[in-house]
């Protein structure tokens, strides 16, 4: 683990998506964070340790989903297939395909291995499956603010975790989609999907694939920034801290403009999905909403310890 120290740094952005919007000033105290999300091996660890079994390893429980097909209750998870000529990207439907036997084993599903990627993230994580390693290993979760300000590198404000260029001289700096998303990738950095930890160079921090590669659980629950920014006003506060949260779960919910939609938690940092075309999330002030209950082959995670420094 890397240790982050107490500091304050701008979070979020004004010249990107409005869910980042405004960029405001936060404190933080000191913690641990992983220098890398966990591996394969790591949570394969976990397992044999604890006997656990991710949420796209279960059947769901139809109580949860009474409108649901019962064939779409199996175990399953959401798999990247690319089409095979250019779609409409308004209809990400095309790209997206929820399939029964995928998992954190199997992460193109029935047939797919992680043999030989011992080293690479562990994906089809939902955000319990995440609480449930951390738990097992004496850790948490971070916050979006830890996450963010771990990402920055030290960096003020920069667009990127090492600068503002993304492709600093023609350098891949991270795992990221080149080409046309989402059915022609070029391959520039030499991966298709997840690449092992490390294959980059690490941030200001010693942090590796804090962009890209992965997107990254936090446990805050998703809310705008700004109401998030009115409310510590109204207590009095200049700044989104000390240490500041998300909001509630029923925060998350009415965030949504889907009525019915279960409490979303956000991740951070994007994948090797992000395409300059397509997905400009692989910034440290970029922000989503992930349902507590979804997984897909490029959601994976890392822990953090707050504390001191010794």
């Amino acid at each position: 683990m890397v240790w982050i120290p107490e500091g304050s740094f701008q979070m979020g952005s004004d010249h990107h998506y409005p869910e980042e919007a405004p960029a405001h000033r936060v404190e933080v105290s000191g913690y641990w964070i992983d220098r890398a999300p966990v591996t394969n091996a790591q949570f394969l660890r976990f397992v044999k340790a604890s006997g656990h079994r991710t949420m796209a390893e279960l059947p769901a429980d139809p109580a949860a989903y009474p409108d649901a097909l019962p064939e779409l209750l199996a175990a399953s998870s959401i798999v990247f297939v690319p089409p095979v000529r250019a779609v409409a990207l308004d209809d990400h439907y095309s790209w997206w395909q929820y399939t029964p036997g995928a998992d954190w084993r199997h992460p193109e599903g029935p047939g797919s291995s992680i043999k030989g990627r011992d080293r690479h993230p562990v994906v089809h994580i939902s955000h319990s499956d995440a609480l449930a390693y951390a738990a097992w290993a004496g850790k948490q979760l971070p916050s979006e603010a830890e996450w963010e300000r771990a990402a920055r590198g030290g960096l003020e404000a920069a667009e990127f975790s090492w600068g503002d260029e993304l492709h600093p001289a023609g350098r891949m700096l991270a795992n990221t989609f080149q080409g046309d998303f989402p059915h022609h990738n070029t391959l520039l950095d030499g991966w298709e999907r997840t690449s092992p930890i490390a294959s980059y160079p690490a941030n200001g921090y010693g942090l590796v694939d804090m962009i890209g590669n992965v997107w990254e659980w936090t446990d805050d629950w998703y809310r705008d920034h700004s109401s998030h920014i009115q409310s510590n006003k109204a207590a009095g506060s200049c700044c989104s801290g000390p240490n500041p949260r998300g909001g509630s779960r029923q925060d998350s919910i009415d965030s949504s403009s889907q009525h019915g939609m279960l409490p979303r938690k956000v991740v951070k940092g994007g994948s090797f999905l992000c395409a300059p075309s397509y997905c400009r999330r692989y910034r440290p002030a970029a922000r989503m909403a992930q349902g507590i209950d979804t997984s897909t082959c490029h959601l994976g995670f890392r822990c953090i310890v707050r504390g001191n420094d010794s």
